[in-house]
């Protein structure tokens, strides 16, 4: 009788619990290249790690995907933190992901991102903190290797577009170790010199050569800085934490000079311009001036008490022209308005009349008679004629209408 017999499930479950007692098992680190990825609907991501020598199956689960922080792919060469377990069902042994980083470069990278998130929560990114970079310098510090294309651009740009402008170089390690403390002191000795600018910066290279310049320390060394700084760090696509804090960042060593060094002949030229415009302006200015100068001059000359007496001695003149035509023309008018009277006086004058043969008739008085029934018979009366008088004695009267007698 055979003694001592297990089922399938009893073994996966005994070989489980060994896994499970293992200490190592329950914490491991696995790197290899991954193969097999899929993204699981559900969430979950099932994957292979392999090597020249095997693989292991393995699996994260969707609970724990915050621990990738990548889009892994086939062919990714990743470290995977986890555990080790066996799969009671088909009695086959997996890997359980926790976490999940990229290897080499990717460790890097990673690390970069971190650094990156956690300064710009930090504020050191933030615009409102960043420094106006002087647009005329008188020195320029830089910290960089005394070797290198770096350098030899920056002063040769420098000295052809300012030669007036004086280069502090402070020679950094820019790479391998110590380069950090370097980067740091070279910011902190010329902030100490108090130059105008400071470019910081290197020529271009892999993700491990620029390293230095993700380093918090030489991220802290910019932000706190009091000059403003210029980061040139590697090639235009090349981009570190540096680039972010600096108050301005360069594409190349070579861009940071052009922006860091006034170029002294187009200045030269822009105060040639403007020498021209304040001259035209000074010339137009002038010009309005003595026009002004010659249209006050005129007014007051108009308004000396000579030309004054003048102009009164004239108006006084116009004034008595004018009253002398107006007594004139009033004049006329009463000699013509008195020829007119002259005129209807001599048509009522009595003489003129007693000419034309008429008469008139008055009492002993010489009180006009006009009524014959003012007159009775024996009156004495007078006839006034041209030449003479007639008195008489009323012998009769009649009484009677010259218009109802002119009728008959």
């Amino acid at each position: 009788m055979i003694k001592n017999v297990y089922t399938v499930g009893q073994v996966n479950s005994y070989i489980k619990n060994m896994f499970t007692q293992d200490f190592m098992m329950n914490r491991i680190y696995v790197k290899g290249e991954v193969s097999n990825c899929k993204y699981h609907t559900s969430g979950h991501i099932y994957f292979t790690l392999k090597d020249e020598s095997g693989a292991l199956t393995a699996v994260m689960f969707a609970g724990n995907r915050k621990g990738l922080t990548f889009p892994m792919k086939n062919g990714d060469n990743v470290i995977v933190l986890g555990s080790i377990s066996v799969y009671e069902r088909d009695g086959k042994y997996q890997l359980y992901a926790k976490e999940i980083i990229l290897d080499g470069a990717g460790v890097l990278y990673q690390k970069f991102e971190a650094l990156k998130k956690e300064l710009e929560e930090m504020g050191m990114f933030a615009e409102e903190y960043k420094q106006p970079i002087p647009k005329y310098i008188k020195t320029l510090g830089i910290v960089t290797a005394p070797t290198g294309a770096a350098i030899r651009d920056i002063q040769n740009i420098s000295k052809r577009r300012n030669p007036y402008v004086q280069t502090v170089l402070y020679p950094a390690l820019v790479q391998g170790e110590g380069a950090v403390a370097s980067i740091v002191n070279g910011i902190h000795a010329l902030e100490q010199l108090k130059v105008d600018v400071i470019i910081v910066g290197r020529g271009g290279g892999s993700i491990e050569d620029l390293w230095a310049f993700n380093e918090e320390a030489v991220a802290r060394a910019i932000f706190e800085c009091s000059i403003p700084i210029i980061s040139a760090v590697g090639h235009e696509t090349d981009t570190t934490i540096a680039d972010f804090v600096a108050d301005l960042r360069a594409p190349t060593p070579s861009a940071a000079a052009e922006l860091a060094v006034y170029d002294w002949q187009e200045l030269a030229q822009q105060l040639l311009s403007v020498k021209m415009e304040l001259n035209r302006g000074m010339s137009d200015k002038l010009e309005q001036t003595e026009e002004r100068l010659k249209m006050y001059e005129r007014q007051l000359k108009l308004l000396t008490p000579q030309n004054r007496l003048n102009d009164k001695r004239q108006y006084a003149i116009d004034l008595e022209e004018k009253l002398h035509l107006y007594m004139q023309q009033k004049l006329r008018e009463k000699k013509h308005q008195m020829e007119l009277y002259a005129g209807q006086l001599e048509g009522m004058s009595p003489v003129k009349k007693l000419s034309q043969g008429y008469s008139y008739v008055s009492d002993e008085t010489g009180k006009a008679l006009s009524d014959v029934t003012k007159v009775k018979k024996d009156d004495k009366i007078i006839v006034h004629m041209l030449n003479g008088k007639v008195n008489a004695t009323v012998t009769e009267t009649e009484v009677f209408s010259w218009e109802n007698k002119n009728r008959h």
